[in-house]
């Protein structure tokens, strides 16, 4: 069973700026994952969609298979 799993993750601000768009991936329990890019690309956005500290504007975020 993955340890994360992100479904189709999106989120968008309230000004229209689109941060995540689509994002699907499955992290397993005790992979080691790097997550690069440029500034500005939506990596801690990704990252706090994954935690629960913001809601995707759609999809889902699994945590050991329970909605986060």
């Amino acid at each position: 069973m993955a340890g994360i799993t992100l479904d189709r993750v999106s989120k968008r601000f309230a000004d229209g700026t689109v941060a995540v768009n689509d994002v699907s991936l499955s992290i397993a329990d005790g992979e080691f994952f790097i997550l690069v890019g440029p500034s500005g690309c939506g990596k801690s956005t990704l990252l706090k969609a994954s935690l629960g500290i913001i809601t995707p504007l759609a999809g889902q975020t699994l945590v050991f298979g329970k909605p986060k």
